[in-house]
């Protein structure tokens, strides 16, 4: 085997975290994965907030220089609404947002926790202020979804991660495309985790928005690997191609960024760094991410520098010396969707 090991890509900011329950205005439990956008020069972070129930909702943090000074609505922002939609029995958790420049709106994909478990909802806004769900856009159990901003072929795309099935006992990155963004056709797999020994292998899913950049759609992933008695949740990247999103051009064989700091290691799911949001600073791609389900925190990394790691990326999914079965294990995945809806 021959390849170069980066190391992580991304830098902490020295003063993480940089959100945490102890300076929320109302009382919280924890504070973490939250969306992230920039709006008139504001970063706007769309926070998960869980309460001392188990249940989480979400409330919007705004700052000038998306670091610090950040200002906090002083009640929950989106709060489930289980009477009118029964899909949020449970809370609503991990927001990805996208702005669609042809509706002039933004377009919130969120896990709403059912009673028959967690599934992908959609809600627009165009001020983070009001909102207009959809409702449910997935059955469970699913989740780590988000659309696309534009059109491929007149239709809508969107990522999102079904559980793991008796067929694969794997979770796999899905495709899914609509002309609606209410009835979304047959999916297909994209991104597959490995097996073995890999760092994302047995769950993978996706984290932030699709960023478009020149060279294609760049996503980042969080991996599991379980590691008996322990799991950890790291990132990962891949680019897809600009007019065919199913089209998975390179994908990274190490992780990029993953929990080292006690903040990140220590909290109320060790081991974990999960971020539902970036934005793009001139050459600065910042991640916000949550830390062991506890806090807010961001890092970040220059973009001419993800662009230049990205090219060096294999273009096959898993090298063939170590997944010869990779093939055989996709037509096996592919078939089992029949029935899926």
């Amino acid at each position: 085997m021959s390849w170069k090991d980066h190391g992580e890509l991304f830098v902490r900011y020295r003063k993480n975290p940089i959100l945490t329950v102890d300076i929320w205005p109302y009382r919280a439990h924890t504070v973490f994965n939250p969306a992230a956008a920039i709006i008139d020069g504001i970063t706007l972070l769309l926070v998960r907030v869980e309460d001392h129930r188990g249940f989480s909702h979400f409330t919007v943090a705004r700052s000038k220089n998306g670091i610090n000074d950040w200002e906090i609505d002083s009640k929950p922002t989106f709060f489930p609404d289980p009477i009118n939609y029964p899909e949020e029995m449970y809370g609503v958790e991990d927001p990805r947002i996208t702005y669609i420049d042809e509706l002039e709106k933004w377009a919130i994909v969120y896990v709403a926790y059912s009673d028959s478990g967690p599934l992908p909802a959609l809600a627009f806004t165009e001020d983070f202020r009001y909102f207009d769900r959809v409702g449910p856009i997935m059955p469970p159990d699913n989740k780590d979804a988000a659309v696309f901003p534009v059109r491929f072929n007149g239709k809508w795309a969107m990522l999102h991660r079904p559980a793991p099935t008796i067929h694969t006992l794997k979770a796999n990155i899905w495709i899914s495309f609509s002309s609606d963004m209410k009835s979304w056709e047959k999916p297909e797999v994209l991104l597959y985790a490995r097996e073995g020994g890999w760092w994302d292998a047995y769950k993978i899913g996706l984290s932030p928005q699709p960023l478009r950049t020149p060279e294609g759609w760049l996503i980042m992933y969080h991996g599991v690997r379980q590691t008996t008695p322990k799991i950890s949740y790291r990132l990962g990247l891949a680019l897809l191609d600009l007019e065919d999103p199913k089209k998975v051009l390179r994908r990274s064989e190490g992780w990029v960024f993953g929990p080292r700091e006690p903040y990140e290691r220590s909290g109320d799911v060790n081991d974990v760094v999960f971020p539902c949001g970036w934005v793009l600073v001139g050459d600065e791609l910042r991640i916000y991410y949550g830390g062991a389900d506890t806090s807010v925190s961001m890092a970040s990394a220059k973009m001419s520098d993800i662009m230049e790691f990205i090219r060096t990326c294999p273009e096959k999914q898993c090298p063939e010396e170590y997944c010869r079965w990779f093939e055989g294990n996709r037509r096996r995945s592919t078939g089992s969707r029949k029935g899926y809806v």
